[in-house]
């Protein structure tokens, strides 16, 4: 099913709890982001660059707050000059809508 941004951006991630099903092709929802978004296995991943620490903090703290508010947090990553954040269903062992919500949901936020 293609879906686009405002597809995405527009629904809620559902709780977690094991429950729910793991993409079976999640390479055909990657149009709907960013074009920096890069699937690796199962995970999905943005790496955001900039010039100097202070940035990459705010982006790191920024994908934080957003997975706080939405209740799926992504694994993040930051040092001098980038921000790397990655979503996965974990408890799921895959990739699941609420993991492309959420990048959407980033997209929005970042431009």
């Amino acid at each position: 099913m293609s879906m686009t941004v405002c597809d995405l951006t527009n629904r809620d991630c559902a709780p977690c709890r094991g429950e729910g099903e793991v993409l079976a092709d999640p390479a055909a929802r990657l149009s709907a982001l960013h074009p920096d978004w890069r699937l690796d296995g199962q995970r999905l991943t943005r790496r955001f660059g900039f010039k100097g620490f202070a940035r990459a903090v705010q982006m790191a703290n920024l994908a934080a707050w957003l997975g706080e508010k939405l209740g799926h947090h992504p694994d993040v990553g930051f040092g001098w000059g980038w921000c790397e954040v990655t979503f996965t269903s974990h408890e799921l062992g895959g990739l699941s809508d609420n993991d492309f919500i959420a990048a959407a949901r980033l997209d929005a936020i970042t431009g």
